[in-house]
């Protein structure tokens, strides 16, 4: 398994492992019609104008390609949030792995994968957003040095309110 930049011709397994990975990361989280309603084909426009738009070291996705094949992804650009520096600061606005691959260090290597490029693009420290019940998710970012930095945000999913945490990493 490596990391690698994304290209356009992977827009299809990334809707499906974005999608597979929702289904079941989120089950108990998030309004189970509102999942079982997900369908990759829904997210190929998104995908594909994604990948369209990297702009190397700033802004692209990262794949985790196991002998061809997609099964793990994170889009990095700088920072959405008004209340941050978009030159210092990037942001991981996507980050999942194929269920099945779970606790197998997938994630783990696609996460310094992502450090790292975000460290190349010259930004000094990088946030993600997390749903405040995926303990799973919040684990697992702060084994790897990513901690909340306070900041909320409260929307809705197919009619359920939701929180989210943003999480914040110096990176070197």
């Amino acid at each position: 398994m490596h990391v690698r930049p994304a290209t356009v011709d992977d827009a299809g397994r990334v809707a499906e492992v974005h999608v597979w990975s929702w289904q079941v990361g989120y089950r108990g989280l998030l309004p189970q019609p509102l999942l079982d309603g997900l369908h990759p084909a829904q997210r190929l426009p998104r995908w594909t104008a994604t990948l369209q738009q990297a702009a190397w070291p700033r802004r692209g996705t990262l794949v985790a390609d196991d002998a061809g094949d997609v099964v793990g992804f994170a889009d990095l650009r700088p920072t959405r949030d008004d209340d941050e520096d978009s030159v210092g600061v990037g942001e991981i606005t996507s980050f999942y792995v194929l269920p099945t691959l779970w606790g197998r260090g997938v994630g783990r290597q696609l996460m310094a994968g992502a450090v790292r490029t975000l460290g190349a693009g010259g930004f000094a420290s990088a946030t993600l957003w997390v749903l405040e019940t995926n303990v799973r998710a919040i684990r697992f970012y702060a084994d790897l040095g990513w901690a909340p930095d306070g900041a909320v945000k409260d929307d809705h999913w197919g009619g359920a309110a939701i929180r989210d945490l943003r999480y914040r990493r110096e990176l070197d």
